[in-house]
């Protein structure tokens, strides 16, 4: 092996171990990476420049600034207390669809704020029912992470593979391409969720207190604190809310049809939102959530360093060679199964970026088409559903459910078989080999 091998090699070990431990922040790991690489002459400056400056992360910044925006007007506090009072009345089947609809919601908007939003009204909501709040927060955590991952902008998971496939010459995805797989993936997951899962949380409802943990360090997409800081509700603003949604709407109806990337898009519209001071640039920039791009950015450096020195390619040649014989379909389930088991314990860019390439190597070394592949590790990446800390949605209902660790464990385990199920048999179908 080169010294940038080696270099390459124990640079991702230690960042990866440094993740797993959790004590040091997500995007400090991922950035103290980047910074090594470069001092030791592995990744060129322009490289890391690159990375900084992808598509992915102008695209995220932008987005995080117009769904910053909607949640300042006051309309996504709107929309979901109006829907929560009005399924109400169904009983728990209202609570449920109040479910489906933040689910839905998360294929468009970051699913924190509306986690945030929506777990203490449900949580309310429940206990005037007479029902138990355990039986919701967690199905409403899982349900806004498998929405996130029905369109190409409703997770970061997907924007980075996007983008990570496209430097591999592959064309890029279409907004609404990876829908049908999502949807699918999504009911299956749900329809779990309501007949099983919410029973075995409610039969957990009156266990002991939760477990002393500390769940302020890594998750899925950063860092996140007292979710009690966040669930401020915003004055309802007419004029704002209407020139905003209308600003993300234009955003997404420019991307679907083509006539622009989301970058582009994004970008023109964050900056319209500036020019008639529906957001103020102070605003702006307390929405960019610097942690989950600093994370992404890092993390893509990381991953180029890995390509650039020839290790992926070593590590999917031993792959390739276990799993040819076999066919396509089983290199799909395996190539899902390990994405899905390492971002349990890694952050959603760090398996996003270290596996892509290996999606696009593994299909064209069987002589299939890459897109079943790049597909599998958008919907497994994001799929963080046994442990509290994996995606901080989590770590949100977390606190406000008090559950306990091994909650998780029982509900997200079997959640995480599921999807895995229906995601195998639902993008061959989809996307043919």
């Amino acid at each position: 092996m080169s010294f940038n091998q080696i270099a390459a090699l124990v640079v991702l070990v230690v960042v990866v171990g440094v993740l797993i431990h959790g004590k040091v922040r997500a995007e400090v790991a991922a950035l103290s990476a980047a910074a090594t690489l470069m001092l030791l002459g592995v990744i060129r400056p322009v490289e890391v420049q690159a990375a900084f400056a992808s598509p992915a992360i102008i695209a995220l910044a932008c987005l995080f600034i117009i769904a910053y925006a909607i949640e300042l007007s006051g309309l996504l506090a709107v929309l979901i207390r109006r829907a929560t009072r009005m399924c109400a009345r169904l009983g728990s089947a209202g609570l449920w669809l109040v479910l489906v609809l933040c689910g839905a919601g998360s294929a468009f908007l970051n699913n924190t704020p509306i986690v945030v939003l929506a777990a203490p009204v449900v949580k309310d909501v429940a206990t005037s029912l007479g029902l138990s709040p355990k039986r919701f927060l967690i199905p409403l955590s899982y349900i806004t992470i498998m929405g996130g991952a029905c369109t190409l902008i409703g997770s970061s998971t997907n924007l980075l593979v996007n983008d990570m496939a496209r430097n591999a010459g592959q064309p890029v995805f279409g907004l609404f391409e990876i829908t049908p797989v999502g949807l699918v993936v999504a009911a299956a997951g749900g329809l779990y969720l309501f007949l099983i899962g919410g029973r075995i949380l409610a039969n957990a409802a009156g266990d002991a207190p939760p477990e002393t943990r500390d769940l302020q360090g890594q998750t899925g997409d950063g860092t996140l604190g007292n979710a009690e800081l966040f669930a401020v509700e915003k004055p309802f603003d007419t004029k704002k809310a209407v020139i905003s949604l209308g600003v993300f709407l234009m955003v997404v109806l420019a991307a679907a049809v083509g006539v622009t990337s989301i970058a582009a898009g994004a970008f023109a519209g964050a900056v319209l939102l500036i020019l008639l001071k529906v957001i103020s640039p102070e605003e702006a920039y307390a929405g960019l959530r610097p942690e989950v791009l600093l994370l992404i950015a890092g993390m893509v450096v990381v991953g180029l360093a890995i390509e650039v020195t020839g290790l992926a390619a070593t590590g999917t040649a031993l792959l390739i060679d276990l799993i040819r014989p076999f066919g396509p379909l089983f290199a799909l389930a395996a190539l899902y199964g390990v994405t899905l088991f390492a971002t349990e314990f890694l952050s959603n860019a760090a398996v996003a970026v270290l596996i892509t390439p290996v999606a696009v190597a593994l299909a064209e070394s069987l002589g299939v088409a890459p897109r079943p592949f790049l597909i599998a590790v958008m919907m497994a990446a994001s799929a963080a559903f046994a442990t509290p800390f994996g995606y901080q949605t989590n770590v949100l209902v977390f606190q406000a459910g008090g559950y306990r660790y091994m909650d998780y464990v029982r509900v997200g385990v079997p959640l995480n078989i599921v999807t895995w199920i229906a995601g195998v048999i639902a993008i061959p179908i989809f996307f043919p080999f």
